[in-house]
């Protein structure tokens, strides 16, 4: 063997996979051409574990204008001549190791993912996790990704409308930072990552290239942590100014109609952006590694093919149409540099000085080995799953105080010591803001809104993944549903640990499975997305975390609701239950559970037939501006949805449903595919007969007014105990 094991295991090549390499290419590699299959053969490119899976998702709507996985992201047709683009990345390492840094050049990566494809950038969502905040640590990685977010979109001039905050001692060492992006164009203004015709040449365009970032692909995301690796030098360092004329120039010269081809420059930096447009396009490709401007000295040509240097763009032109999109870029001042062109040789050529450094075949390098694991659960699951919740104690507290716990804890607790930090006005187009269950933005010029939302829960995927995968997807579009608007498509992240492990390799599968069957029952497609696996720190896996982005779309901006109550003396209703049950099976993978008891078991459980109705119905019921307020029952039950709305709302509630056997379960199980809905008394009839004819159980739980929030029986505190509670966040 030409290398030794450390040089190969730096670049995340096996043993087997240079061997391959070796056979397939009928020679060996040199260094630059091994150093270009360690980041197209990485996890983090070429999807190794989950490619195989990842074919599950159905992706066939009528509205997708690009198939799943085509293209940077997902492209949906929403009508009048418009399409969104959107998708969901993860920046978990980076953020890990360098927590500012690393989450900034999340969102900046995720941004030029929507503008490659000629979308202007309208929204932005993350989803966070991190290790109670009480430790030091994590509060430092908080601290630091909550800035970088801010610190970089607040500067590019996209609103950040939404997402969530989760801590769980899963996470600690271990961070995930998924940023998600929603762009918008005309429908025949969409621009494909793709290589264009033979002699094209190929422009890059934005940022110098410098050394930092190198191996992120291959070595910082493509294996696990390891304390005694020095990492900080495979982080990038975002430019959000340069970023910002970067989406404008670009974004000029897709609307000239005059480029073949535009890709950002990612993972891998030049070495993906330019192979994978060779491949979409049929064609090789020879870059000239002497043009390509640098910005630190005595850079060798393997560190300018793998730098991840950000704000850097490649766009393919023919040699006629080279003027006009020069012109653009220098009035931008936007540096650009004609570094290579098209060819017909099938082959991705490097060269410097007329000497040939690299030569490989592009369809062996976008073609890495891909694996299916054995796939067994963790010995302890079934213990888990079917532990006996009956023997769990009910808290020697008053259910007042345990509400108010509940309330203050940092999963439930209020984030807007988070959200206020992030932009989420700029642009004018924000209707329904951060701190609901779902964001919306109004598109200008039409009625049409789009809402969005993310969310998923590692504790129910960790205890079932395969119904874990299913209730991320429900929540998701749940908290769409809320806003009155119709979930129309899906991405995903699907962050795991190590998948060469069979307990992993099972959790991922599953997960994968249930969103697949959750996405068909809902007609949302899962149209992008990305795969973060080996987040491990010392040998253990963080809870598996699908994590679902959701959009959706409204015909009348108009009709929409968010969570706050709105006046006195309306009704509450609650959707998808005749009775409020206390069974106490709803406590599986509970917060109250782990809050309370320091415990993760039981059996997680989903309807979907009942949650598609039950969405569809408080739909229809906002449709016809029945409804004054919506807010789903997730984490906490349904005694926190309820405090939440009187919080948001500042007006009491007058609660008097039946009472059962265990109080705990009653006010905190945390079941399925149920809303809480708020209606005037005037509506109350057709409402329910509303429900009826859907088939769609409901009960009365009181109503609005006052200034407690009061349950006969069994809760008696004041508006401002709970909201105080409630505000005493991260």
């Amino acid at each position: 063997m030409a290398y030794n094991k450390e040089i190969l295991d730096e670049l995340a090549i096996s043993d087997l996979e240079y061997d391959l390499i070796v056979e397939r290419l009928g020679r060996e590699p040199n260094y630059l051409e091994l150093g270009l299959f360690g980041s197209l053969w990485s996890e983090h490119c070429g999807y190794k574990h989950s490619k195989p899976l990842l074919k599950l998702f159905a992706s066939d709507s009528p509205r997708l204008l690009v198939s799943a996985g085509e293209e940077n992201a997902g492209v949906v047709d929403i009508g009048d001549g418009f399409a969104i683009v959107f998708k969901i990345e993860s920046h978990n390492h980076p953020s890990a190791i360098e927590p500012y840094q690393g989450a900034a050049t999340g969102v900046g990566g995720i941004v030029r993912d929507i503008f490659a494809m000629g979308a202007r950038p309208v929204a932005l969502l993350n989803s966070l996790r991190f290790g109670p905040i009480e430790e030091e640590r994590n509060k430092y990685l908080f601290d630091g990704v909550v800035s970088g977010i801010s610190g970089y979109g607040n500067c590019i001039g996209v609103p950040n409308i939404g997402g969530e905050v989760l801590f769980s001692g899963s996470y600690s060492g271990n961070p995930l930072v998924n940023a998600m992006c929603i762009g918008l164009l005309k429908a025949e203004q969409l621009t494909k990552a793709t290589s264009g015709s033979v002699d094209n040449l190929l422009i890059l365009a934005g940022s110098g290239t410098g050394k930092d970032g190198i191996h992120g692909a291959s070595g910082l995301a493509s294996r696990s942590f390891e304390d005694e690796r020095e990492l900080r030098p495979t982080v990038q360092v975002g430019n959000p100014f340069l970023e910002k004329i970067l989406i404008e120039s670009c974004l000029e010269v897709a609307s000239t109609g005059k480029i073949d081809g535009m890709q950002d420059l990612g993972a891998a930096g030049l070495t993906s952006a330019s192979v994978e447009c060779a491949a979409s396009g049929g064609s090789g490709i020879e870059i000239d590694i002497d043009t390509i401007p640098r910005r630190d000295e005595n850079m060798t040509p393997y560190e300018v093919m793998l730098s991840e240097t950000q704000e850097r763009m490649l766009v393919s032109v023919k040699p006629e149409n080279l003027e006009l999109v020069t012109k653009i870029f220098d009035r931008w001042d936007i540096e650009n540099t004609v570094i290579g062109r098209v060819t017909d040789s099938k082959k991705a050529q490097i060269i410097s000085g007329g000497e040939l450094l690299a030569d490989l075949p592009v369809e062996l390098l976008v073609d890495p080995p891909l694996y299916v694991i054995e796939s067994i659960p963790s010995p302890n699951l079934i213990e888990l799953q079917n532990y006996n919740l009956d023997s769990v104690s009910i808290p020697d507290i008053s259910p007042n105080l345990a509400l108010l716990k509940l309330l203050s804890s940092s999963n439930i607790a209020c984030k807007e010591s988070v959200y206020q930090r992030y932009d989420h006005q700029v642009q004018t187009n924000t209707v329904i803001p951060p701190g609901s269950d779902g964001a919306l933005i109004r598109i200008k010029g039409t009625n049409k809104g789009i809402a969005a939302s993310t969310d998923g829960n590692g504790r129910l995927a960790f205890l079932d993944p395969y119904v874990g995968g299913q209730i991320a997807v429900a929540e998701a579009c749940r908290n769409i549903s809320c806003t009155g608007s119709e979930p129309i498509a899906l991405t995903n992240c699907l962050n795991f640990g190590n998948p060469e492990k069979p307990e992993v390799y099972f959790q991922l599968e599953n997960c994968v499975k249930g969103m697949a069957d959750a996405s068909k029952a809902f007609s949302s497609p899962v149209i992008s997305g990305n795969v973060s696996l080996y987040n491990e720190t010392q040998n253990s896996p963080i809870f598996p975390t699908p994590v679902v982005g959701a959009v959706g779309l409204t015909e009348n901006v108009d009709r929409h609701v968010d969570i706050s109550f709105k006046g006195d003396g309306d009704a509450v209703l609650l959707l998808g239950s005749c009775e409020v049950t206390a069974d106490v099976q709803y406590l599986s993978g509970s917060e109250y559970l782990d809050v309370f008891h320091d415990l993760v078991a039981g059996q997680p459980s989903i309807d979907l037939d009942k949650e598609v109705a039950v969405q569809a119905l408080c739909r229809n019921l906002i449709k016809h501006d029945l409804v004054k307020s919506a807010h789903d029952c997730s984490e906490g039950g349904l005694a926190i949805t309820l405090a939440e709305s009187c919080i948001k709302g500042r007006i009491g509630f007058i609660g008097t449903f039946e009472l059962g056997s265990r109080w705990d379960a009653q006010l905190f199980g945390e079941q399925q595919s149920r809303i809480v809905i708020s209606v005037q008394e005037d509506n109350v009839t057709k409402v329910l007969g509303l429900c009826s004819d859907a088939g769609v159980e409901v009960s009365n739980l009181g109503m609005t007014g006052g200034e407690k929030f009061w349950v006969d029986g069994l809760l008696d505190i004041s508006l401002d105990e709970i909201s105080k509670a409630w505000m005493a966040g991260p």
